[in-house]
């Protein structure tokens, strides 16, 4: 195991908001990054985008935010800026050029003394390594700054409900985690021989399934893994749908279940071979308010299935760490 950090802890986040927000004139709150790192920020996007008023929010991927300025960068804006290690050389570009054109800079990652933090105004640190929790410990500290930065410059309803979340999703991860193992086995031996299965979801949880596809399958199993959101599954993509395609759906507990559950109608309709991971079946509402629960299925499907994809490294021989590129060439 690799030395672990300490999680910037709630306190530490009002401190840093509360410094933030003596300036006037905040406007948004955008978040910026590259691959994984940027589907964990989706999360806090779609909290703002659902429940603020006037705080405007983006989400973009760091090479684009550095070579195509948008017009909220400057004084007005806070961007957070994510890097597990802190070493993403696109989003160490980010941050630079985000202080440079006046942005206050919050830099997100694993290190606190990575590179990515030289340009930082303030740094969020995250685990990663303890337990199946802390694999969705940097989608949570951000979505906890971002909480705070709401309430403070415009006030949020439901503060105090998403604080009682905030207090008991860690644990409700780590005990849903126990029960999977034997469903994850079974995954992992009838999707083996796949060279595609497509990855569904919606709200908060589509962050999830965008990086699900692209990194665990994509870019750690190699295997191809269509991203599709529940909501545009027939405006196009169930055409794919037939006896034997391989789905894996995640199901939310909250507003956008009724998209999710719509796809696995037809899936079943039409026999195809689908895993459902629904957010429903690890007690999300025994901590999480109707009015918050949306925003914290990420969390928990993020633990889960970090277990669906280490069973599946197994019986592929493919451990999660193996690559063909990266770490391995200097130039791309």
């Amino acid at each position: 195991m690799q030395n672990e950090v300490q999680t910037t802890s709630l306190v530490e986040v009002q401190q840093m908001v509360q410094s933030i927000t003596k300036q006037q004139g905040i406007s948004t709150l955008a978040f910026v990054g590259c691959g994984a790192s940027m589907s964990e920020l989706y999360p806090a996007k779609y909290f703002l985008e659902q429940e603020a008023h006037s705080l405007r929010t983006a989400l973009l991927t760091a090479n684009e935010f550095n070579y195509a300025r948008p017009n909220f960068a400057d004084e007005s804006a806070v961007v957070v800026v994510a890097s597990l290690g802190g070493t993403t050389k696109e989003s160490i570009e980010a941050t630079k050029n985000a202080h440079d054109w006046g942005c206050t800079v919050v830099a997100v990652t694993h290190n606190p003394d990575a590179k990515l933090t030289e340009a930082a105004d303030y740094v969020l640190v995250h685990s990663f390594f303890t337990s199946y929790a802390t694999k969705a410990a940097k989608t949570k500290v951000v979505l906890e700054f971002s909480a705070e930065m709401l309430n403070a410059v415009e006030g949020y309803d439901n503060y105090d409900a998403i604080q009682t979340a905030f207090a008991g999703i860690d644990d409700v991860i780590n005990e849903g985690v126990k029960s999977v193992t034997p469903a994850a086995k079974e995954f992992a031996q009838e999707y083996k021989d796949d060279q595609l299965i497509y990855t569904i979801s919606s709200g908060a949880t589509f962050g999830t399934a965008y990086s699900t596809a692209n990194f665990l399958f994509m870019e750690m199993q190699w295997i191809a893994s269509p991203v599709i959101h529940s909501g545009e599954y027939f405006h196009g993509p169930f055409e794919m749908t037939n006896n034997g395609t391989p789905y894996l759906l995640f199901m939310n507990d909250g507003k956008t279940r009724h998209l999710d559950a719509r796809v696995l109608e037809f899936l079943q309709r039409f026999d195809a071979r689908v895993t459902v991971i629904d957010a429903k079946d690890y007690g999300l509402d025994s901590v999480c308010a109707p009015t918050v629960i949306d925003y914290f299925n990420p969390l928990i499907i993020t633990g889960v299935m970090r277990v669906y994809a280490e069973e599946l490294a197994k019986v592929r021989n493919h451990p999660l760490t193996k690559r063909q590129y990266m770490w391995k060439l200097e130039n791309y």
